[in-house]
């Protein structure tokens, strides 16, 4: 299966009153085209600042400080890798929402409640999507006969002709200031909130031609989530990455969407990176899962592999953590307590809780190696 995104070696930290943060040390992960990868591990972990630092929203005091991240995208002809560590922000802010899409973890932050559904979603279709649009309304317009005022009509079709070729054109901005001449950009927004509406009943919302017109506050908290997914699909993307999409949901509504990105995945979207630290929802919708402690990945191996043979000792203590349905006697603890990451443990950060650390452990850090196909560990216990 080809690689769809490769992150290798990001070193990402905090700059904080109470020292350096050393939140991400040397951290790789590979998605694949058409699969869904699955990053779970403790809270504080550092999954959601891995996500971050490959589409660069790390916020302050934190700074990316090493590492690559290619993102491959397949041409007609050949295969084009960009590392996306090393462009531009004019760059990230084209590909974010475009080729890259994220649901973050909480909807009421990250919907604007004095926003209306529809131009919430709208905004996507207009940041992204206006070359597209025009060249629609420029079709629209030439099989419009009698609609519009003729001069009206000619000067239309100029300003759609010019978005259509650049919608970033300088004569685009300066018309947009003109009361007048900011018309037309009427059509763009109506074709915007038409796209809303579709999108909007693709995930089987009740009502979209009403729901677009709607506030956050009229909706149920498994509604707003919907509304994030809409906004992050709204241009197709090759990637979607959803943190802890479903943990502020009852267990009905969590099943509802995790089945809808299911099947979002099979028409709408190449790969998902779904982060959780629910090895339930792991094992029904992940191809591939990498497990991640304290600022480091510890396995990584298909979903299968992993809960049938784990193989680091974080992997297995977390496994032994979950509650079975057969679970008899106590229910197995991880002993003491995730490390401060401003003075993490020397050599494996795992080693002061885990039960096979040796004098290794505590001076070298583990190289990740590779002990049965696709399935990578970093523990000193399988290094010959």
């Amino acid at each position: 299966m080809p690689k769809l995104i490769q992150a290798e070696d990001v070193v990402t930290n905090f700059y904080t009153y109470e020292g350096v943060v050393k939140a991400l040390n040397k951290v790789g992960l590979v998605v694949d085209h058409g699969a869904t990868f699955g990053l779970v591990g403790e809270s504080g972990c550092g999954k959601s600042v891995m996500v971050r630092s490959m589409m660069r929203i790390v916020q302050e005091p934190g700074q990316i400080e090493g590492g690559k991240v290619v993102l491959f995208f397949n041409g007609d002809q050949q295969q084009e890798a960009v590392d996306l560590l090393q462009q531009s922000e004019a760059y990230m802010e084209d590909l974010r929402g475009n080729h890259i899409s994220m649901i973050f973890q909480e909807p009421n932050a990250a919907l604007n409640p004095i926003m209306s559904i529809g131009d919430q979603i709208s905004e996507s279709f207009l940041f992204h999507r206006k070359k597209e649009m025009s060249k629609k309304i420029l079709e629209d317009l030439s099989a419009d006969d009698c609609r519009v005022f003729l001069p009206l009509k000619k000067l239309q079709q100029t300003l759609y002709t010019i978005a259509a070729d650049n919608p970033k054109s300088f004569i685009l901005i300066i018309c947009s200031k003109i009361p007048i001449l900011s018309l037309w950009q009427r059509r763009l927004k109506r074709e915007a909130l038409q796209r809303s509406i579709d999108i909007i009943r693709k995930l089987s919302i009740s009502n979209p031609s009403e729901t677009v017109h709607r506030y956050p506050h009229n909706l149920s908290g498994g509604m707003k989530q919907r509304i994030v997914i809409a906004i992050a699909l709204a241009c197709h993307p090759m990637l979607l990455i959803a943190d802890e999409a479903t943990s502020n949901l009852d267990v009905t509504i969590q099943a509802q969407i995790l089945e809808l990105l299911k099947d979002l995945k099979k028409t709408e979207i190449a790969s998902i990176l779904l982060i959780t630290h629910d090895l339930g929802i792991v094992a029904e919708t992940c191809d591939r899962v990498g497990v991640m402690y304290a600022g480091n990945l510890c396995e990584v191996a298909d979903v299968e592999k992993l809960f049938q043979n784990p193989q680091h000792p974080y992997t297995k203590a977390l496994l032994e953590s979950v509650p079975k349905f057969s679970q008899e006697g106590r229910l197995r603890s991880i002993d003491g307590a995730v490390p401060n990451l401003v003075s993490p443990p020397s050599g494996c950060r795992f080693h002061p809780r885990c039960s096979h650390a040796m004098e290794i452990c505590k001076q070298t850090f583990p190289e990740e190696i590779e002990i049965e196909e696709n399935h990578m560990v970093a523990c000193h216990l399988y290094v010959k």
